[in-house]
């Protein structure tokens, strides 16, 4: 069957204020976050330059999913997407589960990006009180959101371009060390650092595959795209761009950022709880480094808690409008944003700043877990959908898309496999395991939640387009 263009999706009432350089910029900036600026320490310790390959292998995967979401995009670009291909391939119970988690995936980040952020702060103005900082924060990005999608894309523009700016510097002052021998790490900076130490494999492979489970909460936010789809002013030329550009982001951002880290600095230098940014400029010797990457990190965390509060808007006003939600999350304000979804998942968000002014350190890995657990549930149903949607074309029974995933279903087959190894790897990790009892005690929460749906209103299971039920 021939590819058609895009299938028109009803229309959402949102304004298409995303133009082509906004929505490239989210993009790009949804494969860069605090997971690669923080979270990068520990997988290198446990890892050693092996994490290199770690990041590519992941990166080869999100690559997958992210073409797989790419032609639903195309066949129906649609602001819930995630939720709704769910609703439309595997059923409604589906698509209310998924928009649920992926809303619950952007509350528990938010929480810990806004702590986060004010921790940062604490680097400069260690006298303002933490809650006091994380209040502003919320309360200024909370404003962004209300007034219009045009200056959410704005605001999320230009923190994506102080962090693509600062790794692109990074890369270059770390190449003009390893070339040049300048700086206190000259003598020592060599790219023989990635196999001298102990082999590239110094903690022996099975360590390195146990670190994919935090390399994927560094990927997280990179499907935000398919979330701006229905605010896109044209999907059907931005979606392609920025999906098919995300190969060389994971190769410059990621693999090419680390590799010569590793190669300045030897891996055994490198511990959790520490930028492995922050600990590489101080080795160089580059003067005020901490603050610069410092005030990187505090870009990174506001980016993730702007976009989250972007997010969680959409994913409530599109449950709300297949009955799954309260209608008043289907509202949309004057300036045409779902200010109502937007205003409640903020104030969630700030109760998680209330709680964790008393809740130890340890909340935050409990709280990177669970959104990893809903990210991996996010990712899972994006291939299923995919493969369904696949199945359907084949027989005749949908148009295809005009973006069409390399290898048809069978990459997403490999990417599905590859997420379930992963969840396997989380339920044999002591410390991140407790993701999994809070993704069980989720579970039957929305198991309670549908079926008190049904029993309101018996309809709501029923709807789904009879031809694809023949699909296998």
């Amino acid at each position: 069957m021939t590819s058609a263009k895009v299938t028109e999706a009803p229309e959402e009432g949102y304004e298409r204020g995303l133009g082509s350089r906004q929505v490239q910029m989210i993009a790009i900036g949804g494969a860069i976050g605090v997971g690669l600026f923080m979270g990068a320490g520990a997988n290198i310790a446990k890892a050693g330059p092996s994490i290199i390959l770690m990041y590519a292998l992941a990166g080869v995967v999100i690559f997958f999913i992210m073409r797989a979401l790419g032609e639903l995009l195309l066949y129906r670009p649609v602001s819930g997407s995630f939720a709704e291909y769910a609703r439309e391939f595997l059923g409604p119970f589906f698509g209310f589960v998924t928009g649920w988690t992926y809303w619950l995936m952007w509350v528990v980040t938010g929480m810990a990006e806004l702590t986060a952020a004010a921790i940062y702060i604490h680097f400069w103005f260690p006298e303002i009180p933490q809650w006091v900082s994380a209040l502003v924060f919320l309360v200024v990005l909370f404003g962004v959101n209300l007034i219009s999608v045009k200056i959410f894309g704005e605001v999320e523009f230009w923190f994506s371009m102080i962090k693509v700016t600062a790794i692109i510097g990074m890369i270059v002052i770390g190449l003009g060390v390893l070339t040049l021998g300048f700086s206190d790490a000259g003598d020592t900076a060599a790219v023989s650092n990635l196999w001298s130490h102990d082999g590239f494999f110094p903690n022996g492979i099975g360590s390195s595959l146990m670190t994919l489970q935090g390399v994927m909460f560094a990927y997280l936010a990179v499907e935000l795209v398919g979330v701006t789809a229905g605010e896109s002013e044209n999907p059907e030329k931005t979606l392609p761009k920025a999906i098919n550009t995300l190969p060389w982001r994971i190769i410059v951002f990621y693999v090419g950022a680390l590799l010569v880290i590793l190669s300045v600095v030897k891996w055994t230098e490198f511990s959790a709880g520490e930028s492995p940014f922050v600990h590489a400029f101080g080795k160089i010797g580059i003067p005020l480094a901490a603050g610069i990457v410092n005030f990187v990190v505090l870009t990174a965390a506001l980016s993730s808690c702007n976009s989250g509060m972007y997010s969680t808007g959409r994913m409530l006003r599109d449950l709300a409008s297949n009955s799954e939600a309260p209608q008043a999350f289907g509202k949309l304000n004057a300036r045409k944003t779902p200010a109502v979804g937007i205003a409640v998942s903020v104030a969630l968000m700030g109760i998680g700043v209330v709680l964790n002014y008393v809740v130890p350190e340890k909340a935050f890995l409990y709280v990177t877990s669970v959104a990893t657990a809903a990210g991996i549930w996010t990712w899972m149903m994006i291939l299923i959908s995919h493969i369904r949607y696949r199945a359907a074309v084949d027989a005749g029974r949908l148009r295809a898309s005009s973006f069409p995933a390399p290898g048809g279903a069978l990459f997403s087959w490999v990417a599905l496999l590859f997420l379930i190894g992963v969840t396997c790897m989380i339920a044999y990790d002591k410390d991140a395991r407790v993701c999994l009892y809070v993704a069980a005690g989720w579970a039957a929460a929305l198991a309670i939640g549908w079926a008190i749906l049904k029993s309101r209103n018996p309809q709501i299971a029923e709807r789904r387009d009879p031809e694809l039920e023949k699909v296998g």
